[in-house]
Parts: C-alpha cells; structure tokens; sequence
C-alpha cells in the first residue's frame, strides 16, 4: 500500500534551535516522525507507518516541511522559507498529482501555521481580535477546499481506491498546558528548553498574551475543516473509489504533559509526543483502511 503524509512541521522531526541547525534539520530530518520512523520500535517511534506495516507492506512518501502554510497560491515565501525549500499545501498537492499515480492513502495534517493570528498586524488591528479571527477563517476554508477539490478531482479519475483522511489541527488547549509547565522550567533553569523563547521570533502568536485566540482559531479552523470535508462528500457520492473523511483524533489527543515536549525547544513533538500523535492517528484509521481492504486490528475482531 502506498501512503502518504501532506502536512507542516507538526509531521517532521524538527525542532527550532540555531537558525543554521534548524536549516540543516529542516533540509536534512526525515523518518522520525509520528507517520514514519526507520529506527528499530526499541528506540525510535511507533509511526502510523510501522504500525500499517503489521497489515501490508507500505511504501512512504514525505510530503509535509517546516513552515507550510494552507496558501492561496498568491502570497511570496520570506527568504527563510524559501531556503528551506518549503511547499506549501498547494504545491505539496502538486507534487502527489506530478506522479503516475496516486497513493492508496492520503493522509492531511496541516493547517497549524495558519493559526498565527498576529503575524504581520499592526497593534490596532490587534486590538479587534474577533475580525482577524473571522477573516483568517474565512481564507483558510476557502484555500483548503479549493486545493483539496484538485486532489479529489484526480483522485477520482484513478483505476484504484483512493482514501484521503484529513485531520483536525492538534489539541492546542492540552498543549499550553505542558506549554506552560516548559516556560516555568525556562525561568528558573536557562539551560532547560533552552530555545523556548526562540519559538517566539517565528511564532509571535504563541506568547502568553496571545495564546488564549490562537486556541479560539484552531478551533475555528477544526470546525471548518469538518465542514469542508462534509461538504466535498456531497459530489463523491457517485465516485464510489474515493473515500474523504475528517477524523479528529490529533485534536482530541491529549498533549498536557512536559515529557511531550521536545527538550530544546518546548515547542515540537519529542519522541513521546510523536508516538502520543502516531497513536491518535492510528487508531482512527479502521474506516479507512477496511474501505481499502486491509483488515485492521478492530476490523479483524469484529470477524
């Protein structure tokens, strides 16, 4: 079974320290995440890769990078974006689309770096945080169901069966939690998660005085990426090889705990997290993988 992960950072290995460490991370890091890990299960992740591979064999591909957005296809990369080659939503779609044909499974995690809400605000556009709330909802479904309509519209025409499982954005409520827990750690111990701070200079919106929306806009963006899914599925009803849903395991998963979090920046998954993740997202796949014809744990039980 060919599988593959569309996504942003929240799906790699990285994690921010120096800005040329993070480049060569970025550049560099793959398998080592909660959809693929190549180390032995002693040491490594237990990915959704490995775990399909209990089922059938399964080839991977790595779509997701270090600061994807969900774009309009319009915006200009900044120059660090650039050098790390990243691709955004639409052109990680275009790179599944490039190829002959299309992976049995798609799986959709992206969306986290859109919840940026101060990014590029003036401090009086930042006191009416309801309309920038508002808007950047209204953009990001747009954008998503216009690239995820390309993909459907391909995947509808293959000769095989095609699943596409799109996940809510991550429980960023839990999150904070453990958050927080790193930032008190931070302050009396400056060698602990010692680019914590870092963390802000990409991601203004995840300092305390703004946290509190940024949960507000995930959810905003989990309840539209519901509705879209919701939506595209009127017009599959007479494409009976793909099957598109909207799971929400990765934003019910509980992430309070600091051992969740990576020891360097406080910020990305650690190894324990990834698994926290890779489990969530396992789990909810038995639709999925019965509608593709491998028999999960669940399916086989119920036989």
């Amino acid at each position: 079974m060919e599988v593959a992960i569309l996504g942003d950072s929240v799906c790699t290995g990285v994690y921010i320290s120096s800005p040329w460490s993070t480049f060569w991370r970025a550049r560099r890091a793959r398998a080592g995440n909660w959809f693929v890990d190549t180390t032995p299960p002693a040491r490594g992740i237990q990915s959704v890769c490995k775990r399909l591979e209990e089922l059938t064999p399964v080839v991977a591909t790595e779509c997701a990078g270090i600061g994807a957005l969900v774009d309009g296809e319009v915006e200009r990369q900044n120059f660090f974006r650039r050098i790390l080659r990243t691709r955004d939503f639409s052109g990680q779609i275009r790179q599944l689309l490039r190829a002959p044909r299309l992976p049995d499974l798609i799986l959709i995690s992206i969306g986290h770096n859109n919840i940026d809400w101060t990014w590029r605000r003036t401090a009086r556009e930042l006191e009416r945080p309801d309309v920038i709330l508002q808007e950047l909802s209204v953009r990001f479904r747009e954008d998503f169901a216009r690239h995820l309509q390309r993909l459907l519209n391909v995947a509808s025409a293959q000769s095989h069966r095609v699943a596409i499982v799109v996940y809510g954005l991550v429980n960023f409520e839990s999150y904070f939690k453990a958050r927080a827990v790193a930032e008190q750690l931070h302050a009396q111990d400056r060698t602990r998660y010692p680019h914590l701070e870092t963390t802000y200079k990409y991601f203004v919106s995840f300092r305390p005085l703004y946290r509190s929306h940024l949960v507000r806009l995930a959810r905003m963006l989990n309840e539209q990426l519901r509705t879209i899914v919701t939506d595209l599925n009127c017009d599959l009803a007479e494409h009976r090889n793909v099957q598109l849903r909207y799971s929400d395991a990765l934003a019910t998963a509980d992430l309070s705990r600091i051992e969740l979090l990576h020891a360097v920046d406080g910020w990305h998954p650690s190894a324990a997290g990834h698994n926290v993740l890779a489990s969530a997202a396992f789990d909810d796949l038995a639709p999925t993988l019965e509608f593709l014809g491998v028999n999960s744990p669940s399916t086989a039980a119920r036989h």
